[in-house]
């Protein structure tokens, strides 16, 4: 079992979730993140006054799989995130050593 988690533009989710849908994943978690990568925030005026954004709104998605998944998953994220502009984000790998669904009891691969 494998959790991916990709940073990705806040207006790409859709694009994202149907990807993801069309493959046969059918879970994930949103979170509302602020950070930065090499572009190092930007510049906005407001009012008349220029004033440095440092840490730009970013979605974090998290979707746990099977470990057989991972390249279709990473695909399908790649494909529906990518913009070419400085800032589409970046998708990690980790592992799962154990997975629960509370409801039922069931674990590992059968929680998914």
């Amino acid at each position: 079992m494998k959790i991916v988690m990709a940073i990705i533009k806040p207006f790409k989710l859709e694009e994202v979730r149907d990807a993801l849908t069309a493959i046969g994943v059918h879970g994930l978690t949103v979170t509302e993140v602020k950070g930065y990568g090499r572009q190092k925030g930007h510049t906005e005026i407001y009012r008349g006054a220029e004033y440095a954004v440092s840490f730009l709104p970013k979605l974090k998605i998290e979707v746990a799989i099977a470990a057989d998944l991972v390249g279709k998953v990473i695909d399908a994220i790649s494909a529906a995130a990518k913009t070419g502009q400085i800032g589409d984000g970046k998708i990690f790998v980790s592992p799962i050593e154990q997975a629960v669904r509370i409801r039922t009891g069931e674990r590992d691969a059968d929680a998914l």
